[in-house]
C-alpha cells in the first residue's frame, strides 16, 4: 500500500529525492579534476590538496551516522533543512577559503553537511512507499547513485576548463540553494506518532538492534561490497585509461558518461525482476564472472576495446544490485528507517574509502583486477546467505 502526502505530488518527491541522493557523489568527484589547478591556486603538494578528498568522504560517512538517527526522533523536514544551510554556507566558505588547510577543514563540514541529504531521502521513500512502489523509487536514487559518481568528474572537467575551481563550488552552491528551496516546500513524512521517543543517547543505540538484523546487515553489506568495484574503477580508470591505453582526458570522460549510462540503464532494469531478490543474485553473478574476465584482460594486457566492453558489462551487473538490494535492505528495517539508511550509507562510503588506495599498490592493472574479483565474491557471499536464510524463514514459518 502506498502512503503519500496530499500536499507533495509524486513527481516533486521523485526530483527532490534524486537530487539529494546525488549529493555524495558530486561533494567527492566533482572537483577531482580541478586538483592540479588548486595545488598551484594554494601553492601546495598535490597529497595536501587531495586530502580534501578524503576529509569530505569522512564527513559524508559521520554525517549519515549523526543525521539518520535524529531525523527519525525529530522529522525528516528539519535535519534536511538544518543540513542545506549547513551546506550552502560550508561551500562558501570553500570557495573563499584563505589557506589548504581551512579549505580540507571546510571539506569535512562540507561532507558532513552532504551526508544529510544521502541519507534522509532514503529514509523519505521509505517512510512513504513500501513493496513495489519502494523499489521503483529506490530505482531511481539508485541509478543516481550509480550514474553521479562517473558523471560528476565529467562535469568537473568541462566547468575546470572554463571557469577554473571555483566554478566546480559555484555549481555546488547552486545545487544546495535550490535543493533548501525544494525542502522548504517538502512537507514531512514521518508523522510525530511514528517517531522514536527515546532521548537522543538512546537513539544512537539503536544501531545495535539494526546490525543484530541479520537480513539487513547482509543486504548492507552486499551494498558495500559493489560500490568497491565502483570505487576501484573510479580509482584506477585515469591511470589505466590515460597512462597505459594513452587516450586524452577528454576521451577519458567520454568513457566515464558512457559507462555511467550502463549502471543507469541497470538500475531501472531492475525493477523489472518479479522478486527483488532475483535481481540481487544476477547482478552478483554476473558481477563475479566479469571481474574474472577482466582480472585474466587485465592480467594479459588485453587491448582498450576489450577492457572497455568488460568494464561497461560489469558495471552494468553492478546496477542491478543497487535498486534491489538497497530495497531489500531498506524494507526489512522499516522501524528506525534513519538509523537504517545511516549504516547503509556509512558503510559503503567506508567501503569505498577502504578500496579505492588499495588499487594504486604495485601494478595498478594486476591490482584493480584483484580488487574487482575480491569485492565480487564476497558480494555473492553476502547474497546467497542472506537467501538461504530467507529460505529457511519461510520454510520455518510454513510448518
Amino acid at each position: 500500500m502506498t502512503v503519500m502526502n496530499k500536499e507533495n505530488s509524486k513527481v516533486f518527491l521523485l526530483i527532490l529525492l534524486g537530487m539529494l541522493s546525488a549529493f555524495g557523489p558530486f561533494v567527492t568527484d566533482m572537483y577531482l579534476p580541478s586538483l592540479p589547478v588548486m595545488a598551484d591556486y594554494f601553492a601546495t603538494n598535490s597529497s595536501m590538496v587531495q586530502l580534501g578528498l578524503t576529509t569530505s568522504m569522512i564527513g559524508l560517512a559521520l554525517g549519515q551516522i549523526f543525521f539518520g538517527p535524529l531525523s527519525d526522533k525529530y522529522g525528516r523536514r528539519p535535519l534536511l533543512l538544518a543540513s542545506m544551510v549547513l551546506f550552502v554556507l560550508s561551500t562558501v566558505c570553500c570557495l573563499f577559503a584563505p589557506d589548504i588547510y581551512s579549505f580540507v577543514t571546510l571539506r569535512l563540514i562540507q561532507g558532513i553537511a552532504g551526508a544529510g541529504g544521502i541519507v534522509i531521502s532514503r529514509s523519505i521513500a521509505t517512510d512513504k512507499f513500501s513493496g513495489k512502489e519502494l523499489a521503483k523509487m529506490l530505482a531511481v536514487i539508485g541509478a543516481i547513485n550509480g550514474v553521479a559518481p562517473v558523471a560528476a568528474p565529467v562535469v568537473g572537467g568541462l566547468v575546470t576548463g572554463t571557469v577554473g575551481w571555483r566554478g566546480v563550488f559555484m555549481i555546488l552552491l547552486v545545487i544546495g540553494l535550490l535543493l533548501w528551496i525544494g525542502c522548504i516546500r517538502f512537507k514531512e513524512s514521518l508523522p510525530v506518532e511514528k517517531r522514536s521517543c527515546q532521548g537522543v543517547v538512546a537513539t544512537f543505540r539503536n544501531f545495535g538492534v539494526i546490525v543484530r538484523n541479520r537480513r539487513y546487515m547482509l543486504y548492507v553489506l552486499q551494498l558495500a561490497f559493489a560500490q568497491g568495484i565502483l570505487f576501484a574503477y573510479i580509482a584506477s580508470s585515469p591511470f589505466i585509461v590515460q597512462q597505459h591505453y594513452g587516450f586524452s582526458p577528454l576521451a577519458f570522460s567520454i568513457c566515464f558518461a558512457v559507462n555511467a549510462i550502463a549502471i543507469g540503464i541497470a538500475a531501472a532494469i531492475s525493477i523489472k525482476f518479479r522478486r527483488p531478490e532475483n535481481g540481487t543474485l544476477t547482478g552478483c553473478i554476473g558481477m563475479l564472472l566479469l571481474s574474472l574476465l577482466v582480472m585474466v584482460a587485465l592480467y594479459n594486457r588485453c587491448d582498450f576495446w576489450t577492457y572497455e566492453i568488460l568494464m561497461f558489462a560489469l558495471l552494468f551487473m553492478m546496477g542491478l544490485t543497487f535498486t534491489a538490494s538497497t530495497t531489500l535492505a531498506m524494507d526489512s528495517e522499516r522501524q528506525y528507517a534513519g538509523a537504517a539508511s545511516a549504516l547503509l550509507g556509512a558503510l559503503c562510503f567506508a567501503s569505498g574509502g577502504i578500496v579505492s588506495p588499495l588499487v594504486g599498490l604495485g601494478d595498478t592493472l594486476i591490482s584493480t583486477g584483484v580488487a574487482f574479483v575480491i569485492c565480487a565474491v564476497c558480494s555473492l557471499l553476502c547474497v546467497l546467505w542472506a537467501v538461504k536464510r530467507n529460505t529457511l524463514n519461510v520454510v520455518v514459518c510454513r510448518t
